[in-house]
């Protein structure tokens, strides 16, 4: 379920605004990308009820895919993820994975320091010890990128280390993109590699 406008990435939405997606040649100067996702608010909710939210997921990944990266054990992997993006609301934005096998995830921030601005983040998660990812073809990783919450996702502690599934610790700090119809939000150059670089 949700929606869908380029390869193997979803829009997942309730109670954020009205959006039209689509496939932009707005990209950074120079880095060699042809595409990038862009998101137009059309709609404009400036007033998020508790439970709403709105997510730009990665394609999730089978855990037979993952199995190098030793989840579940004393040797588990850092991941690190890169990516470009650019947007005209500036502040802080949550990037976060989460383990479906075993309902953990753990979060981290990134800021839009200028509007309009395509800028280069690199964000490195810790290894998780705990839960082993299935070795089968089921879903098992998903990356999340938040564009706002409500205060059941927002009210807690930002969880920057791998646990358990609180809700309220999974969006802490977010804008909410959804405030104005001026709002955009692009995304380009998404790599997930194994390690700390």
């Amino acid at each position: 379920t949700g929606y869908f406008t380029i390869d193997r990435v979803k829009n997942a939405m309730s109670g954020f605004g009205t959006w039209t997606q689509s496939q932009s040649t707005d990209v950074p100067s120079g880095e060699g990308f042809g595409y990038s996702l862009k998101y137009d608010c059309t709609t404009a909710n400036a007033s998020l009820s508790a439970s709403a939210f709105g997510i730009f997921q990665m394609s999730k990944l089978e855990g037979q895919m993952l199995q190098h990266l030793k989840k579940g054990t004393a040797n588990a992997e850092s991941l690190t993820i890169s990516f470009w993006v650019k947007s005209s609301k500036t502040g802080t934005y949550i990037v976060e994975l989460f383990d479906e096998d075993n309902s953990r995830f753990t979060n981290k921030s990134y800021s839009i320091n200028s509007a309009s601005t395509w800028e280069k983040k690199t964000i490195t998660f810790d290894g998780d010890t705990t839960g082993a990812f299935n070795n089968d073809n089921g879903d098992s990783l998903s990356i999340n990128f938040w564009l706002g919450a409500g205060t059941t996702f927002t009210t807690g502690s930002l969880q920057t280390t791998w646990g358990g599934n609180t809700a309220s610790n999974r969006a802490v700090g977010q804008v909410n993109l959804a405030d104005n119809t001026a709002n955009e939000w692009y995304i380009t150059g998404v790599q997930l590699e194994v390690g700390t670089s």
